[in-house]
């Protein structure tokens, strides 16, 4: 259960999603994971109560260039992306660790 939390989505876009509605957090957690599996990964890692999680899974996205060998052609990773709502008046700081 402590490796469904890959790592917290810190990006601009997710920044301003935070701010704007103060507790909702984004996450990459590995695609097997259910919500029932995150929310007691992100309860006991964050000490928060969460109240409602939704997933979006990613596929890859085909990438091609031209090397010395020729045109290579491959994919880059699938990733299942969760943003996470907490309970009134409780947040996460990313932060303070640093």
């Amino acid at each position: 259960m402590d490796d469904v939390i890959i790592k917290p989505l810190i990006t601009e876009k997710m920044t301003g999603v935070t701010e704007k509605y103060n507790n909702k957090y984004g996450f990459l957690v590995r695609k097997e994971a259910n919500k029932l599996d995150i929310k007691k990964a992100i309860e006991s890692f964050y000490d928060v109560k969460v109240t409602s999680i939704n997933t979006m899974i990613y596929q890859g996205k085909r990438k091609s260039r031209y090397t010395k060998q020729g045109f290579v052609m491959g994919r880059t990773n699938s990733y299942k992306r969760v943003i996470v709502t907490l309970a009134e008046g409780q947040t996460i700081d990313f932060y303070s660790s640093i």
